[in-house]
């Protein structure tokens, strides 16, 4: 197994959780959130697929300068409304991801938009894969804070 399928895999299965669990928020509780300052649930879910083409474009080296997202201004709908308007950015992505080389993802070098770090590509996409994994675990907290039933995500 080549590392990029290996990253591959990972995302998979971070995303196979993620789904799980937001698959289990009630419609009544998508635009619960724990404080002012915080996201919906909703929102949350959205950020995470969102962060997709925005990955994509970063690790592609495609320019960032005057961003914009497919979702900008897009009315919020359910959790499977979500996942279907993703999923083309969330392919686009796996796809670019499972062209890289081993060469590729230990000498190639991303640096992050928001905070100008440089990273070797390799472990930059694992950072990815954890950028969600910490939003899941923040959306196992809200599911707790609001009495909702979490869902089984290790089966």
């Amino acid at each position: 197994m080549t590392q990029s399928e290996l990253i591959l895999l990972h995302f998979t299965e971070i995303r196979k959780r993620s789904i799980k669990l937001w698959n289990g928020l009630p419609e009544s509780h998508y635009h619960w959130k724990p404080d002012e300052k915080a996201m919906t649930a909703l929102e949350m879910v959205r950020h995470v697929l969102e962060a997709d083409y925005g990955w994509n474009r970063i690790i592609r080296n495609e320019c960032m300068i005057n961003y914009q997202t497919p979702w900008k201004n897009r009315p919020f709908g359910s959790v499977a409304d979500e996942l279907e308007f993703a999923e083309p950015h969330r392919n686009a992505f796996l796809k670019t991801v499972g062209q890289f080389s081993d060469t590729e993802l230990t000498e190639t070098k991303i640096v992050h938009p928001g905070n100008g770090e440089e990273k070797i590509l390799g472990a930059y996409l694992l950072r990815i894969g954890y950028h969600e994994s910490v939003h899941a675990g923040q959306f196992l907290s809200y599911l707790r804070t609001m009495k909702i039933s979490r869902p089984e995500i290790w089966g």
